[in-house]
C-alpha cells in the first residue's frame, strides 16, 4: 500500500509540475508572439506611415520614386525615415503593464496618444512564404503611442482594438522612443534650400543690396572652367578653388528652422524690407532657385526694449526661399561660407578674422563674462 501512495504521489507531483510548464511555456510563447505585434521586420515593403495626434495634428509619410515624401508635398528628411523605419523594426515589448496600473495608462492614453498606421506591400496569395502572388498595398498595423514610463525607459502602446496595454522598448538602446513618432508636418520635411549637383549648375548669381561691386555671376564654361562678371563690371582674378567649394556647398545648404509661429503681418513685413543678399541658382534644365536673406534681431523685449533697440544677431538671418514661398532661418554657420562678396574669389585674396585682445576683455566687468 505505502508503495502505491508513493507512487500516485510522485505521479500527482509530476502531473502538477507538467501543467506548470506547459503553462509557463504557453505564457512565454504568448508574450514572445505579442512582442513582435507591433514590429516590421520588412521595412522595404513600407510603402506609407500615417500619424496622428489628440492635438489634431496629421502627416502621411509616402515612398515615392523620387523618395520620401511628407504629406504629399515635401521632400523628408532622409535621416528621418530611416530612424523610423529603424524602430519599427527593433521595436520590442519589454513587458505587459501590470494590473495594478492598467486602468490609469489605459486613461491616460485616452487623453494623450499618437495613432500609428503603416501600409506595406504584401501578396493576397502567400503559399509557405515561398510562392507570393498578386502584391497589394494593404495596413497592416494600428497601434497607440502612449506617454513614457516613470524610469524613462519605456513607452506604453496599445494596438487597435485590444484591452491590453504594453510597455515597449527599442532593443539595444536606452530610452523612450514616444517622440519619434511625431504627427507635426514640421519635424518631418527636408531642411534642405539648395540640392544641386556640381555638374548641374549652370549659373551662380549673387546680388548684395545696393553694392554692385561685390555682387557677382559665376558661369559654368566647361568641366571645371568658369567665368565671373561683377555687375560692376570690374575684373575679377577668379580662384576656381574656392568656386569649387562655393559650387559643392550648395549641393546641401540647409536652413535651421521653420518660422510658423511668426504672425503673418510680420512676415510680410520681413518679406517687403530690403533684403541683405539675394542668392540665385539655375541649373541646366533652366530650373532657378532664389533665397533672400534679411537682418534678424536678437529678441530683447522681455527686458523692456523696443525693437528698434534690438541688436542685430551676428549667427541667425531671416531666409526667404522664393521657389518654396517660405520663410525660414538660417545660420551663418551654414551659409557664411555661401554668401561671400566677389572680392572673396580674387586669388590671393585672404579674409581677415577678428581677434578678441586682453584689453577688451579687460574693459568689460567681470560680473557680464560669459564664463
Amino acid at each position: 500500500m505505502k508503495k502505491n501512495r508513493l507512487a500516485i504521489i510522485v505521479t500527482l507531483v509530476l502531473i502538477v509540475i507538467a501543467i506548470v510548464l506547459v503553462w509557463n511555456n504557453r505564457y512565454l510563447t504568448t508574450l514572445r508572439g505579442d512582442a513582435y505585434d507591433f514590429t516590421v521586420r520588412d521595412t522595404a515593403s513600407v510603402t506609407r506611415l500615417f500619424f496622428a495626434d489628440k492635438s489634431g495634428n496629421e502627416v502621411t509619410l509616402s515612398r515615392t520614386s523620387e523618395g520620401w515624401k511628407v504629406n504629399d508635398k515635401y521632400d523628408a528628411q532622409p535621416v528621418m525615415i530611416n530612424n523610423m523605419l529603424h524602430t519599427l523594426d527593433k521595436m520590442r515589448i519589454k513587458m505587459p503593464v501590470s494590473l495594478a496600473s492598467h486602468d490609469n495608462v489605459i486613461t491616460r492614453m485616452a487623453g494623450t496618444n499618437t495613432k500609428v498606421e503603416v501600409y506595406q506591400i504584401v501578396p493576397r496569395i502567400n503559399l509557405f512564404n515561398k510562392i507570393k502572388l498578386f502584391p497589394h498595398e494593404k495596413r497592416t498595423k494600428v497601434f497607440y503611442i502612449g506617454d513614457i514610463t516613470q524610469d524613462n525607459n519605456g513607452t506604453y502602446v496599445l494596438k487597435e482594438g485590444a484591452d491590453k496595454a504594453y510597455i515597449v522598448h527599442l532593443h539595444g538602446f536606452r530610452g523612450f522612443i514616444s517622440s519619434r513618432f511625431s504627427a507635426s508636418e514640421e519635424d518631418w520635411r527636408d531642411h534642405k534650400v539648395f540640392y544641386n549637383n556640381i555638374n548641374d549648375i549652370t549659373s551662380v548669381k549673387l546680388e548684395f543690396n545696393n553694392d554692385k561691386k561685390n555682387s557677382f555671376v559665376i558661369n559654368t564654361i566647361d568641366n571645371y572652367s568658369y567665368e565671373m562678371t561683377c555687375l560692376d563690371g570690374s575684373h575679377i582674378d577668379l580662384d576656381t578653388i574656392k568656386v569649387l567649394s562655393l559650387l559643392t556647398s550648395l549641393s546641401d545648404a540647409r536652413f535651421e528652422a521653420f518660422l510658423s509661429d511668426i504672425t503673418e503681418q510680420r512676415r510680410d513685413s520681413i518679406i517687403n524690407s530690403p533684403y541683405l543678399e539675394r542668392l540665385t541658382i539655375t541649373t541646366k534644365e533652366g530650373k532657378e532657385s532664389s533665397i533672400r536673406t534679411y537682418t534678424m534681431k536678437i529678441n530683447a523685449e522681455a527686458f523692456g526694449f523696443a525693437e528698434d533697440d534690438w541688436d542685430n544677431d551676428p549667427d541667425h538671418k531671416y531666409a526667404y526661399i522664393e521657389h518654396n514661398d517660405e520663410l525660414v532661418m538660417i545660420q551663418d554657420f551654414a551659409f557664411g561660407k555661401i554668401l561671400k562678396p566677389a572680392e572673396y574669389y580674387n586669388k590671393g585674396y585672404m579674409e581677415q578674422q577678428r581677434m578678441i585682445y586682453i584689453e577688451e576683455l579687460e574693459e568689460i566687468p567681470s560680473s557680464e563674462l560669459p564664463f
